[in-house]
């Protein structure tokens, strides 16, 4: 598979790009020589290799929820810096 002028003409086309003819040409050959790039990784003999979804082994560390008693609300709202009813109050952001 090869990428043409036109090819890149209608890409620019879409991408609403006004390219130089000389871009074009620079565009076709880099596009061009990254496929071929991509059908050298074609040969190399994948068989034995297990499918991956990530190049480095990745996992969440997480802890067990656990169930215990939270803050009172006093303590709570002495962190607050104002307090309404037993609820944070806040600046009003919308009219």
């Amino acid at each position: 598979m090869s990428i043409t002028n036109q090819d890149v003409q209608h890409v620019a086309k879409l991408a609403r790009l006004n390219l130089s003819d000389e871009e074009e040409t620079q565009l076709t050959e880099q596009l061009n020589a990254i496929l071929q790039y991509a059908e050298k990784l074609n040969e190399l003999d994948t068989d034995e290799i297990e499918p991956t979804t990530h190049v480095l082994h990745v996992s969440n560390v997480m802890r067990e929820d656990e169930v215990r008693e939270s803050l009172p609300i006093e303590k709570v709202m002495l962190n607050a810096p104002d307090e309404e009813e037993g609820q944070i109050k806040v600046p009003a952001i919308l009219e």
